[in-house]
Parts: C-alpha cells; sequence; structure tokens
C-alpha cells in the first residue's frame, strides 16, 4: 500500500461555499496537508492559481464570475499560466453523466460527486499522486488522457478522432510527496 506524505503537497480549493471549503480544508487537513489555501469563486481562484502554484486544485462546478469549467479552460490553456498540467478535482453535486463528460472532456483530472466522503476524496488524490496520467495534446484538446486503460486496438465509436495526438508525460507528485510502501 503506497502511503503519501501530504504535508510536502500544495493544495487549492474553491467553492463559492464556505461550508464545503472548510469540509475540504479539514479532510485535508485530516490527511497531513499543511497548505491548503482557498477562495470562493473562479476569478479568485485563478489568482490564487498564479500566486500559489498548488500542487493540486479542487474547484466546485458551480460559482460566481466564472465556474469550474471555465477555470478548468483557462488553466489548461498551454502557455497562458505556469501550469497548464495541474491535477484538477472537480467537486459538484451534479453527477449526471452528461456532467461528468464534460468536465472529462474539458481537462478535469478526477470527479468527485458531492457529498464526499474522507475516503473518496483521498483516493482521488491517491490516482493523482501514483498513477498520473499522460497529457494529450491534439487539434482540440488538451488535457490528461481521457482513457484510464490504453486499449491500442480499440475502433468503437469513443476512438479518438482529430489526428496525432501529443502524449506528454509529467513527472509523478510521489517524488515530492515522499511516499513509503507498507
Amino acid at each position: 500500500m503506497i502511503r503519501i506524505d501530504f504535508h510536502r503537497l500544495r493544495f487549492l480549493v474553491i467553492d463559492d461555499n464556505a461550508h464545503m471549503r472548510r469540509i475540504v480544508r479539514t479532510l485535508l487537513h485530516g490527511f497531513g496537508a499543511r497548505e491548503v489555501y482557498e477562495t470562493e469563486d473562479g476569478a479568485a481562484g485563478l489568482e490564487a492559481f498564479t500566486h500559489y502554484s498548488p500542487d493540486i486544485l479542487i474547484t466546485d462546478w458551480a460559482m460566481p464570475i466564472f465556474d469550474g469549467l471555465e477555470l478548468t479552460q483557462m488553466i489548461r490553456q498551454p502557455g497562458a499560466n505556469s501550469n497548464p498540467y495541474v491535477p484538477i478535482i472537480m467537486l459538484t453535486g451534479h453527477s449526471e453523466k452528461k456532467r461528468v463528460t464534460a468536465a472529462r472532456d474539458t481537462g478535469v483530472t478526477e470527479f468527485l460527486a458531492k457529498p464526499i466522503s474522507a475516503k473518496a476524496l483521498y483516493q482521488r488524490v491517491l490516482n493523482i499522486v501514483a498513477n498520473p496520467r499522460p497529457f494529450i495534446k491534439t487539434r482540440t484538446y488538451f488535457g490528461p488522457d481521457r482513457r484510464r486503460i490504453n486499449a491500442q486496438n480499440y475502433a468503437g465509436p469513443e476512438r479518438r478522432k482529430g489526428g496525432n495526438a501529443d502524449v506528454i508525460r509529467q513527472p509523478s507528485l510521489l517524488e515530492k510527496a515522499r511516499t513509503s510502501t507498507k
């Protein structure tokens, strides 16, 4: 089993609901995180993202000024900021398939439906740290590989269109999080 040393990771939580921010912050502190920054809307979140350079961003979907999808689109613009590769966890009460698909297609790394549990949040962070997905750059998409399983021979309706894709491997957060095995 992999154990993450959360105190080495920097988090940014963006949610317009102060109670939800407090819950997420409390859970992250309970996991051992020391640096947890918070903002209440997408505009302040983008500013905090630039200022704090978080290792992991957790954002709500529905917020004032601009929402979590718009925030993700801004962050995923190559060259627009210091880290378009930051892992993004979308935290929302809207978990319909079309919303999950929209978040995925915008470049969200992990999706977490409210109400959240400590186990579910920990699992999403563990996935990000221990199993980082490569980034894909095509004519129409830039973000984490939307496929969890790489089936080279897949020819179904969800097959990537748009020509060749550049695969960009990112360094794992494992080294930063100084993990150990048990």
